[in-house]
């Protein structure tokens, strides 16, 4: 009996260092009986003691939930220089700013756009809007079904008092793919009623903000509903922003930035119970193997992180059932030399109990804990963009150290020390700070793959939600230079991010008496002192910028995740590039 139980054990481990075999495995024993597997493991800090994987074949089919294989709904986009009135579909959206809409002592149109429509509708559009109370104010819509005109219906779009940013633009789209959806159109064209003012690289930033929010705004994820009512959407033409080789390759440029976030808010939606930190790892490897020619996977298993000594990753990982990957993909493009290279770093907690210091009463969040994944699904969602926009000259690596944060008789506790792969140790004052324990590490192994510059993303902490609310993520780094660079990608992404002070004076509060460091530092200043914590974990020669998208990462209205931060790597990875 002895023989056959460590000849499983054995054969668990081996499958473990590969998702795909693991899972193959799971599928041969997922009914066999009830199995006990036990071996020690020691010290705490650097591997998982007790029962191994016993669990992780029931955790297999907890609920017996599996997402349905939906194909994405494909739209194809086309930049036309028509006259509106002669356009012929469903919908003709039409964005107006505020000052759009103001009319002469006739009670008619200013603007040329807007008048040339009005005067083929007999007045009907001046007419109709007055009566609609629509003031061209931003999130103010209004679809007419007008006679007159080769469109079945005309859209007006507010786009507030004006517009000239990423993130308004792509709001247009989303508004008029909800537009399209609510009146089952197939075919719509989106024009803005003043659109002369704009240079020429205005218009090609501005159609493909409007084309990335038309397709997140068409996209649902439905993987998990049982019904589900569906866009008919097919065809968008952008009318008056130009044509030609440019433009389309902007429009394709939005569409792959587009697969990659909806790749990452999926993987955000999906729960902890499917979402495992090994799926996490086989959707990785998806990627890599579905963009060969850039892309290539490593994933290290638990024994291979023990070899690196990543004992302040693995203590976190400790008490769960499902046991670590950690992920590394890396980019290298297609041709050329390689002049910059890149680490991207994501916190990849698929699910975060708190530990011992578990998540408890109103407001802790805990049934939302599978986002604490949300920083490694903006560096994948990424990798998946970047796999397909294929920018020359630079080298990427993403890097996620994926693990469970829960509670058991191997877990981690309250004033354990563990040890991360640079030596440093760290007195674990509080088990609900456990991300920056797998990103110390994964910052660690940043460091010695020879990059000039690193970005981490994590959904690290409650502070910065309080300081900066639900919209905007805090960005900590000692690089002007580098904050720079990923300020201006995030205004071209359409993302808010806000720079908040490293004060190294804080780091007092991070100090142990019996290590060289505790894991937290009390209330006050939570945010800077997280972020002062993994500046122990980055070599001092490397830019390194830390970005906290706690509050960004999901919309409570929508209930949905938002696929916050990818628009601005991939912008920040491709400015890089040039």
């Amino acid at each position: 009996m002895v023989a056959i139980v460590v000849s499983l054990a054995s054969a668990l481990f081996t499958a473990a260092a590969s998702p795909s075999s693991s899972t193959n495995l799971l599928t041969k024993l997922r009914f066999a009986p009830s199995l006990r597997l036990s071996f020690a493991v020691t010290p705490l800090g650097y591997i998982r003691g007790g029962k191994l994987m016993a669990h992780t074949i029931a955790r297999a089919t907890l609920g017996l939930t599996q997402p349905s294989d939906i194909e994405p709904l494909k739209i194809s986009f086309a930049a036309k220089e028509i006259d509106v009135t002669e356009w012929k579909g469903d919908i003709l959206a039409v964005g107006v700013t505020e000052k759009d809409l103001t009319k002469d002592e006739n009670s008619k149109f200013e603007n040329p756009i807007l008048k040339k429509l009005d005067s083929h509708l007999g007045g009907l559009l001046a007419e109709a809007s007055s009566e609609e109370d629509f003031t061209g104010k931003a999130g103010q819509s209004t679809v007419l079904r007008l006679p007159g005109l080769g469109s079945k219906r005309v859209g007006l779009i507010g786009l507030g008092q004006s517009a000239s940013t990423a993130a308004a633009f792509r709001g247009l789209g989303e508004a008029v793919a909800a537009a399209a959806k609510a009146a089952q159109a197939s075919d719509v064209a989106i024009v803005l009623a003043s659109s002369e003012g704009l240079s020429a690289e205005s218009k090609l930033s501005t159609a493909s903000a409007i084309v990335s929010g038309t397709v997140l705004g068409t996209h649902e994820d439905n993987r998990y509903k049982t019904e589900s009512k569906k866009s008919n959407l097919k065809s968008v033409d952008i009318l008056g922003l130009g044509s030609g080789p440019e433009l389309e390759k902007k429009l394709k440029y939005a569409e792959d930035l587009s697969s990659g976030i909806i790749f990452g808010k999926e993987l955000v939606n999906s729960p902890a119970n499917v979402l495992t930190p090994g799926v996490l790892a086989e959707e990785a490897s998806k990627i890599a193997a579905a963009y060969s020619d850039v892309l290539s996977a490593k994933i290290l298993n638990e024994e291979q992180c023990v070899e690196l000594k990543m004992g302040s990753y693995l203590g976190v990982a400790a008490a769960s059932a499902n046991p670590p990957h950690f992920i590394h993909l890396t980019y290298k493009p297609p041709s050329g030399p390689v002049k910059t290279k890149l680490a991207l770093v994501g916190k990849g907690l698929t699910f975060d109990s708190g530990g011992y210091n578990i998540k408890t009463g109103p407001g802790s969040s805990i049934e939302l804990m599978k986002f604490d994944m949300g920083g490694s699904a903006a560096v994948l969602g990424a990798a998946k963009a970047l796999g397909q926009i294929k920018p020359p000259g630079v080298e990427v690596h993403f890097i996620v150290a994926a693990c469970e944060n829960m509670i058991s008789g191997t877990g981690m506790r309250p004033g354990d020390i563990v040890t991360a792969s640079n030596g440093k140790t760290i007195e674990v004052n509080n088990t609900d700070a456990e991300g920056r324990l797998t990103l110390a590490d994964a910052l660690v192994y940043a460091s010695n793959q020879g990059v000039e510059k690193i970005v981490d993303l994590a959904t690290l902490t409650g502070a910065c939600v309080i300081a900066l609310g639900p919209s905007i993520a805090g960005v900590f780094t000692p690089s002007d230079d580098l904050a720079t660079e990923v300020l201006t990608a995030s205004e071209a992404g359409g993302e808010k991010l806000w720079r908040l002070p490293l004060e190294d004076s804080y780091w007092e509060s991070m100090k142990s008496g019996i290590a060289d460091m505790v894991n937290t530092g009390g209330r006050q200043g939570g945010a800077i002192t997280a972020a002062l914590f993994l500046k122990q974990f980055v070599d001092e020669k490397i830019q390194w910028m830390h970005i906290d998208l706690a509050g960004p990462v999901w919309n409570d209205k929508k209930r949905s995740a938002t696929g916050f931060g990818i628009s601005t790597l991939v912008e920040w990875v491709v400015k890089n590039s040039s």
